[in-house]
């Protein structure tokens, strides 16, 4: 089987805080979140760093004998002592990222999703493939992003709104993502199918994701499809494409795919 892959940057003067690996037993996919104002001032190094050195520690513990839970658990606690010392890992504004795994290993296909990434696995006989997508974070945002909206930028009330929507991270009731407590891993969702089953296999960032879950130009089965023929270069393409029609805001986009 091969593997492919395609990013492209989404907010100009910015780096790419995607990253996208893969190892004979498996591959990630790390979404970083980035752009939040004074966030510089909280961690040094950046969500770029942390996305980077979260998916490595992650790739290089995938053929380990754990439970993916376990893995992603163990990769937050060794990225998060990384910086502990320098930056103040547990401020709301600190580096966090959405995390996608999959490992194939045992005869099976393993997946588990943390946050607003995906992963698609396609499955033999041509049905709907398996998605795993946690939407929570989707749903809280759209609510926020309307009475964002109706006030003034920069205003009080705008970052008192901020920090209500900050405060949904990673505690119940709200959404859950990568970032200094290991234990936002047991909201993470998980699932395996027989590898013999599957034909493709795919993680995208939210970014990427755009062409299923928010412009709604195609399924996921036809996602796959489109990777077949075309490669993820060509699923991003689309992405800005209608981006641009619908004038949205770009995101980083990225796809890496097994098949």
């Amino acid at each position: 089987m091969r593997v492919m892959m395609a990013t492209d940057a989404g907010h100009p003067g910015r780096p790419n805080e995607d990253f996208a690996g893969a190892v004979p037993a498996g591959m990630v996919l790390v979404d970083g979140a980035g752009g939040i104002a004074g966030a510089d001032r909280v961690c040094r190094h950046g969500v770029s760093w942390y996305a980077t050195r979260l998916g490595g520690a992650v790739l290089g513990a995938l053929s380990q004998d754990r439970s993916l839970r376990e893995v992603l658990a163990e990769s937050i606690v060794r990225v998060t002592d990384e910086h502990r010392d320098t930056c103040d890992v547990a401020d709301p504004i600190s580096p966090y990222a959405a995390v996608a795994i999959l490992r194939f290993s045992g005869g099976l296909v393993e997946h588990l999703v943390l946050g607003d990434a995906v992963a698609v696995v396609g499955r033999a006989g041509g049905g709907e493939p398996l998605v795993a997508h946690d939407a929570r974070e989707l749903v809280i945002a759209r609510d926020f992003e309307t009475r964002l909206k109706s006030v003034a930028e920069g205003s009080d009330e705008y970052r008192r709104l901020l920090r209500e929507l900050r405060a949904h991270r990673n505690h119940p009731g709200g959404y859950w993502v990568a970032k200094d407590d290991p234990r936002a891993v047991d909201e993470a969702i998980v699932g395996s199918c027989p590898a013999d089953e599957v034909t493709v296999a795919a993680l995208l960032s939210n970014g990427a994701s755009r062409l299923v879950d928010t412009f709604a130009l195609t399924g996921w089965a036809g996602l796959l499809r489109l990777l077949a023929a075309e490669g993820p270069e060509e699923i991003i393409r689309r992405v800005r494409e209608a981006e641009a029609r619908a004038d949205v805001a770009t995101d980083d986009a990225t796809i890496i795919c097994r098949g």
